[in-house]
This record gives structure tokens, C-alpha cells and sequence, in this order.
């Protein structure tokens, strides 16, 4: 039996990355995968792949900025698949990348407004939804950054600090109800954007790559699939005994 049979798992920014990795892994341990994302046509093409594959998923248009929309999607994902267990709480952006006293009003409040309210918005609306079921597990996607700093995008870096302790606080708030709430921070993770990042780069990608593995212990970034298998044991009843905690998926960058 597969761990994650008969659970509904949703996941935000589903379409690409570690978001995409993650559907695919749940799928794969028996999941059924809703897929969330503002990026519809990425989003439908995984869920056929998933579902060419053996598994069951189904895409659902959502940006997890628009608290009514967010409301709206998780009920219908409940009708559609009967219920939910697992909410990965995965949509995130990167922002600006200026030093603190150079970043408009604006540009901080977007990142924010995806980063941290997103998660507010998805994990308010999954909650009685849980409880509907007496437990499920919300895994939040922070990062190394919500740990330790670095002189740059200052407003991601606040963030993912914020994500980090909001799943503390919800982690106690719901314990007695069975609902887990853990958080994920990843390191550097090869992902599209990423990639992107090293195509641009005045370097050139192969140089890229090489001083972005160096940075690590284990001499290289990480992949999307080594992310996407964290967030299934946080999902799964393997992790029974875990809320509250920070799984550190990061090639010992944090150890040093």
C-alpha cells in the first residue's frame, strides 16, 4: 500500500519546479493531486501527465493572492475529490533584488502579498476542511533564508522568515485537532528559474553551476525531486509525530 492512498493533497504553484515535483511525488505514493496554479496551461499538461501515469489529479486555476478565489477553489477541490488531508503551501516568488532602503513600497508588499498571505489565505480556508476529516498535515515551503540572512532580496528573505514562525504558531494552535503544520527549507535548488538565472548570467551557465554547487557540502545543488520527497513524508502518516518542525533540505549549506 502506498502512504499517501485515499488522501487529497493540494498544492499552490503546482505547474513547474519543486511545486511540480511535489505533485508528481504524491501522486506517485497514491495521492489524489489537486494542482493549483496561475499558470494554466503548465498546470493542465502535468495533471495529464500524472494521470497517463497511473495517478489521479485535476488542475484548478488559483492565485493565491485573492483571498475569495482562494475561498472558492478549495471548496470546489473538496466537492470534486472528496475532501482534503494534505494542503503544501508551495506558491512563492523572489522579488526585488535591491538593498532594504532602495525597494519600493510596492514591490515589498508583492512579494508579501504571495509569500505570506498566500499561505494565510490557503491555510484559513484548508482548516475547516481538515477538520472535517479529525487531522491533516500543512507543509509550508520556507526556506534557507527563513533560517539564516543574506545581503540580498530582502523581501523574499522576510518572507520566508514569516512562514517560518506562522507554522509554529498554527502548529500549536491545532495540534489538539490532529492538524500537523511543518515547514520545508530548501537550499539552492536547480529549478526553471534557476536555469533561467544562469542562462542571463555575465558568467555564463557551466560557471554558474559550478560556484552555485561549491556553495554546498555535498558539492552541488539540489533537485525539485529531493524537495517533493520531504513534503510527501510531512504529508504522510510516517510524520505523525512531527508539527511544528523545520525539515532542512539543503546539501549542508545551513552547517556551516
Amino acid at each position: 500500500m502506498k502512504r499517501l492512498d485515499g488522501k487529497v493533497c493540494i498544492v499552490t504553484g503546482g505547474a513547474l519546479g519543486i511545486g511540480k515535483a511535489a505533485c508528481i511525488r504524491l501522486a506517485d505514493e497514491g495521492a489524489r493531486v489537486a494542482v493549483t496554479d496561475i499558470e494554466d496551461d503548465e498546470g493542465q499538461r502535468l495533471c495529464d501527465d500524472i494521470v497517463e501515469r497511473g495517478g489521479t489529479a485535476e488542475f484548478h486555476h488559483l492565485d493565491v493572492t485573492d483571498e475569495d478565489a482562494v475561498t472558492r477553489v478549495l471548496a470546489d477541490i473538496a466537492d470534486s475529490l472528496g475532501g482534503i488531508d494534505v494542503l503544501v503551501n508551495n506558491a512563492g516568488i523572489s522579488g526585488i533584488d535591491k538593498p532594504t532602503d532602495e525597494i519600493p513600497s510596492e514591490e515589498w508588499r508583492k512579494v508579501i502579498e504571495v509569500n505570506v498571505n498566500g499561505v494565510f489565505y490557503c491555510t484559513r480556508a484548508a482548516i475547516p476542511h481538515l477538520r472535517r476529516r479529525g487531522k491533516g498535515s500543512i507543509v509550508n515551503l520556507s526556506s534557507i533564508y527563513g533560517l539564516i540572512g543574506a545581503p540580498d532580496i530582502p523581501p523574499y528573505h522576510a518572507s520566508k522568515g514569516a512562514v517560518r514562525l506562522m507554522t509554529k504558531t498554527d502548529a500549536l494552535l491545532y495540534a489538539k485537532e490532529g492538524i500537523r503544520v511543518n515547514s520545508v527549507h530548501p537550499g539552492f535548488i536547480w529549478t526553471p528559474l534557476v536555469e533561467a538565472m544562469a542562462e542571463a548570467s555575465d558568467e555564463g551557465a557551466h560557471a554558474f553551476r559550478e560556484n552555485l554547487d561549491a556553495l554546498h557540502p555535498l558539492g552541488h545543488v539540489g533537485a525539485p525531486e529531493d524537495i517533493a520527497a520531504g513534503i510527501a513524508y510531512l504529508a504522510s502518516d510516517d510524520a505523525k509525530f512531527v508539527t511544528g518542525s523545520e525539515l532542512v533540505i539543503d546539501g549542508g549549506y545551513t552547517a556551516k
